[in-house]
């Protein structure tokens, strides 16, 4: 599956942190329907763990690329990239809930992991353990390599390319 035409990526700048917080907003919208919070505290609280998380990603991961995702010049999601050496990591990729479901995501990740297969690197990523991306990610060859808590540490390996004779 390849990407439609009008998807693209823009590497995120200062000005897009507000649309990064509510897409950050929306991967937590079920877990905080279970919090007797008002919506005021709930958007304190959620502005807080975003601004926590992506000062985290910036420090912990400051050669990762970083960009939107865009369809027809409109963000509807992120998706950070660690090329390292000996690995590509998937630092976090979401897309806003109306685009989730219709095989975007599966798109992206194929495109990440055909990348990795022509390296001959693994790909890897950190998945919440209730994440329901992650029957997604087991569908496309993930496995299970550590359980760090409410974090599951998944690997896909590189798959070996075949050469055909020119």
């Amino acid at each position: 599956m390849s990407l439609p035409a009008a998807i693209t990526f823009h590497p995120i700048v200062a000005s897009d942190e507000e649309f990064l917080c509510r897409l950050y907003a929306s991967t937590r919208e079920e877990e905080l329907a279970q919090v007797p919070w008002s919506h005021e505290e709930k958007d304190a609280f959620l502005r807080m763990q975003f601004t926590a998380q992506h000062a985290y990603y910036q420090e912990h991961y400051a050669d990762a690329d970083f960009r939107l995702i865009l369809r027809e010049g409109i963000p509807i999601g992120r998706l950070y990239l660690a090329r390292w050496p000996e690995e590509i990591r998937i630092v976090d990729i979401a897309l806003l809930p109306e685009h989730r479901g219709g095989g975007l995501g599966t798109a992206l990740l194929q495109g990440i992991l055909a990348e990795a297969d022509m390296a001959g690197k693994p790909v890897r990523i950190h998945v919440e353990i209730f994440n329901p991306a992650h029957r997604l990610y087991q569908r496309l060859g993930f496995t299970q390599i550590a359980d760090r808590g409410v974090y599951l540490f998944l690997e896909r390996p590189p798959t070996p390319q075949v050469k055909t004779a020119s």
